[in-house]
């Protein structure tokens, strides 16, 4: 055991908090969402201020840097060190005060944005600065990168909003900086405290005309309200005791955008905004180039505008690979090069059409861009989602070539910008280079991303000559080399260069007042760690060859699929973001559990295993054991990181070196048990939901378990086959996939869906396949999958065609056809073909509807409400939209979908004893408590066997598969 393991386990004794060091936590908090990689000592979750400052003083005891982190979201590697990791996102994250009159709020550093200004908004307020990842950033890591967004060019930047800081210093003192008045200030330079003679020191050297005319003369042109090089020794330049007209002086604006280098903040004082005027619209202005776009920049912002966003053709061709965002594309007119998203806010709809219309003229006027879409409502939410996705959209593209972060937060005066991006492109083409352009053109700062190989040594090369490059271009224009994202480890090594040697040596004095030890995030803007060194992949390096049973080839590989998660954290966003993903971190708030940390752990051991089986680790066994397979990453990750596949495969390989567990081979041959179970089906019943049978297996006794019904679906449909085809098929046929689930739990909604489509003139054919796999799948047996999967497909593709579709009632069990047999069966051609004729109930529903096969005047005219709960793989794989479009057909039917999240059941998930309650948190999280909530007339829909059951347990309410209902609606 080393010396840092020893001293470690001492910490996790003397603080209330937790301390990890085991391999697991360090490899998922060896990155951030930059290309950097390094090991740290381990992490700390501190509960309060007095773990923090035994923190403090354990590392200066002991010589080690501390690396503060709250979503661990940056781009720079701000986040990354060889030290500990302080990990403040799951305790401090409290509103500590709120002044509605002065419009002050005071948080923890842990706190995310959007969870703020939800808190804020029925006061009317907000907090300005608009990240893209605000869905999960947190305030202590906006302070700490002097972040802004798309808000800027109105509300400023997170600087501007800083009242106070509440820290501990390096020697575990604490201090609040504040506004101070010249007395103030006088007054905290006397003593000998710490405190004191960062005053002092302060004080000593901006009073020095000469230190002031350097800084005038190097840093960024004032008028660039995105500059954060280094310390923003500048911004206390505005002091009429160092030379400008403010009669007080804030240290907290010095440290804000100090990337944790300076103190350990404990409290944020912020000043809010009033929220903007209501009555807004878009134009989302298309170009043919970037340079027309970026002209068109400077004729816009004379426009008042609110926001001023830039895509380019690389972000928007990303977009059409995305499930979730290809619903957000719909004002996008044939192939732009670049598109401008220019935002007009007033108190009525008139002004703000009549100002939009004004600002399309001008730009025709000019000349500039083909076409003018006018957004509204929630027309623009959709619109600015697809822009947030860019920096996550990035990861899709497939290979070792990647959009990387190294050049993309370059600043300059919005008039300059058209200027310095031709220079920019034309240096980029003598790199042989097409870089990827988006983001804030209203303030002067598009994101650029040059394609780079990092695993090879010449573009590692590259990456830093195009970064000394864009650096010196960016000088030229007295810009601002990092305007947003901070300077972290890509940048740091460049602030000699922006802001001159003098100013540089000033900011190592004053780290070094503040932190004589290096306590705080060591390698951060002074004396910084190289740029191109500690990347994440090694140089050069022999990629292994990982055999897998399922076919990852769209991504080039297993390794491949887990490198696409850059780390943006998108899995990180809480219930009231909306979607589902990730449902475990919701109800754990570990970044243990987060879809990220499963992605970099699995990477880690693929890539540096010395095993011969390199899945044949028991740390990957427990990243991936909170896992619901729900598959929203799929879809609501920007780089569709699939870690329901990922899990499935690394069990699978995991299960060669060991045994697999007897509940795990119960549960996935559930078919095999419930065919024997259903002989005598109520006998079973009653054995199975006995205390004794359920501690036996592993169940938590507090679980209901399902019941076998009395008859299987096939049983009844041998019986009534004769009479439900001498039926008119007048609509066609098709040919019913009765799952698993269906066949031996809810036969019932099984004999509704044939009653039904025969009813409303379908010959429904059913022939004897096999099971669809899910159970085998969720358990990582994939060689039993995958039988089924080429047994299946096999018997079916001479059979399913455009007019004879599959349909299946269970989401999990038929979308098997769409997503894993893709992966799984040998013939990949006829899978394929399958897939494209494959349907849940709810989508042929939907189809046969608006081909007028299925008719209102078929269906009550009773006024009934319903709400639906989304099955998670079928709002992933599919939408569910045709589920609310089949519940409306009933004409006086009124139908609500559920933000519902997941429901937390899984499968067998939610029934494992050690899972039941992180089971049940997950359905507290949001679907349970909106249930409850709702009228006991109003029927619950959902289409998931496991959802049904979990709403029943969780809020002892009956909810009804969607074709039941729709099947009672029959006249």
């Amino acid at each position: 055991m080393s010396s840092a393991t020893i001293n470690l386990e001492e910490l996790s004794e003397i603080i209330e908090g937790e301390v990890h060091f085991d391999d697991l936590h360090k490899s998922i908090y060896a990155t951030d969402a930059s290309v950097y990689r390094k090991i740290p000592l381990g992490v700390a979750y501190p509960k309060n201020n007095q773990d923090l400052k035994t923190i403090i003083h354990f590392a200066t005891k002991n010589n080690i840097t501390l690396i503060p982190r709250t979503a661990g979201t940056s781009l720079a590697g701000q986040c990354v060190g060889d030290g500990l990791v302080v990990d403040v996102s799951k305790h401090y994250t409290k509103i500590l005060a709120f002044d509605e009159h002065q419009k002050t709020v005071t948080v923890q550093p842990g706190i995310i944005r959007d969870e703020l200004n939800n808190f804020l908004k029925p006061y009317g307020l907000f907090f300005g600065p608009n990240t893209s990842t605000s869905n999960r950033c947190m305030i202590g890591g906006m302070v700490g990168n002097n972040s802004s967004g798309t808000t800027s060019i109105k509300y400023g930047v997170t600087r501007d909003k800083v009242l106070e800081l509440k820290t501990i210093l390096s020697d575990g003192s604490e201090a609040v900086f504040n506004e101070l008045t010249t007395s103030e200030f006088n007054q905290k330079r006397i003593g000998n405290s710490l405190e004191s003679n960062i005053y002092k020191s302060i004080f000593d050297e901006l009073s020095i005309k000469e230190i002031q005319q350097e800084i005038v003369k190097e840093f960024p042109k004032k008028n660039i309200h995105r500059r954060n090089n280094g310390y923003p020794v500048d911004e206390l330049l505005n002091y009429e005791g160092f030379g400008g007209s403010n009669k007080t002086i804030n240290l907290a604006k010095l440290l804000t955008g100090s990337e944790g280098t300076l103190a350990f903040t404990t409290e944020i004082t912020l000043q809010l905004d009033d929220l903007p005027p209501p009555k807004n619209s878009m134009i989302a202005a298309h170009f043919n180039s970037i340079q027309e776009s970026l002209e068109a920049v400077v004729i816009a912002m004379n426009h008042n505008l609110y926001t001023c966003e830039l895509m380019d053709k690389t972000i928007l061709d990303c977009t059409k690979n995305n499930r979730e965002q290809l619903k957000n594309r719909f004002f996008v007119d044939g192939n732009p090069k670049a598109i401008l998203m220019l935002e007009i806010c007033t108190n009525s709809d008139e002004d703000s059409n009549n100002l939009a219309d004004k600002l399309i003229n001008d730009l025709k006027e000019h000349e500039l861009g083909y076409y003018y879409p006018k957004l509204v409502g929630n027309q623009i939410n959709q619109a600015i989602e697809l822009r947030k996705a860019g920096l996550g959209l990035l990861g899709n593209i497939v290979g070792d070539n990647k959009a990387v972060a190294c050049i993309e937060d370059t600043a300059v005066e919005v008039k300059d910008l058209p200027n310095y991006i031709s220079e920019f492109t034309k240096m980029m083409d003598e790199f042989g280079q097409e870089a990827v352009y988006y983001a804030h053109a209203g303030a002067g700062e598009l994101h650029l991303r040059p394609i780079l190989n990092l695993k090879k040594k010449e573009d590692v090369v590259l990456f830093r000559k195009i970064t000394n490059e864009t650096a010196k271009l960016v000088k030229k224009h007295g810009g601002s080399f990092s305007g947003e994202h901070g300077d972290g480890i890509v940048r740091a090594e460049f602030i000699p260069l922006m802001i001159g040697e003098k100013n540089y040596e000033l900011l190592k004095r004053i780290k070094h007042t503040f932190d004589p030890n290096t306590i705080f995030n060591k390698g951060k803007i002074v004396d910084p760690f190289p740029m191109d060194e500690n990347l994440r992949y090694e140089i050069d390096r022999h990629e292994p060859e990982i055999e897998t049973i399922q076919d990852f080839s769209d991504s080039l590989g297993i390794l491949r699929a887990t490198e696409k998660c850059n780390g943006s954290g998108d899995c990180r966003k809480l219930p009231e973001a909306g979607g589902t993903m990730c449902p475990s971190y919701r109800a754990t708030r570990n970044e243990k559990d987060t879809t990220r940390a499963r992605a970099n752990a699995l990477r880690e051991f693929l890539t540096n295993s010395k095993e011969q089986n390199k899945f044949n680790h028991k740390e990957l066994y427990d990243v991936f054991d909170l896992c619901l397979s729900c598959k929203a990453c799929a879809s609501e990750c920007p780089s569709n990181v699939d870690v329901a596949a990922l899990k499935a495969e690394f069990l699978h390989q995991y299960y060669k070196d060991n045994d697999i567990p007897f509940r795990t081979k119960l549960f996935a041959n559930n078919v095999k048990w419930n065919k024997l179970g259903s002989f005598t089906p109520t006998f079973t019943n009653l054995i199975l939901n006995t205390k004794l049978t359920k501690k036996l297996l592993g169940i938590a006794v507090e679980r209901s378990i399902p019941k076998l019904a009395e008859k299987t679906v096939y049983s009844w449909y041998k019986q009534h086959k004769k009479r439900l085809l001498n039926q008119p098929a007048k609509n066609g046929e098709l040919f019913l996939f009765v799952d698993e689930f269906t066949n031996y739990y809810d036969a019932n909604i099984g004999i509704d869906t044939i009653e039904l489509l025969t009813t409303l003139g379908y010959k429904v054919n059913i022939i004897e396949h096999e099971e669809s796999g899910r159970s085998f799948i969720s358990k990582g047996m994939l060689d039993k999958a995958k039988e089924k999967a080429d047994f299946n497909v096999s018997l079916f593709k001479d059979l399913i065609t455009n007019e004879i579709p599959l349909v299946g009632i269970e989401p999990s069990s038929i979308l098997t056809f769409r997503d894993e047999y893709l992966r799984l069966a040998d013939d990949k051609n006829a899978a394929k073909e399958i897939s494209k004729n494959t349907f849940t109930i709810e989508e042929f529903i939907k189809q046969e509807f608006e081909k007028k096969h299925i008719s209102t005047e078929s269906f009550t005219e009773k006024k009934q409400t319903l709400k639906i709960h989304g099955h998670c793989q079928q709002k992933s794989l599919s939408s569910m939209e045709p589920t609310f479009k089949m519940l409306s057909i009933p004409k006086n039917y009124s139908v609500t979908i559920i933000n519902s999240g997941c429901c937390g059941m899984a499968g067998s998930f939610g029934y494992e004893k050690e899972h039941y309650e992180i089971s049940m948190q997950v359905g507290e999280d949001t679907l349970f408590p909106k249930i409850r909530n709702t009228n006991k007339e109003t029927f619950i829909a959902a289409s998931g066997t496991s959802c049904r059951h979990q709403i029943k347990d969780g809020t002892n309410r009956i909810s009804k598969h969607p074709i039941t209902i729709l099947r009672e609606a029959l006249i």
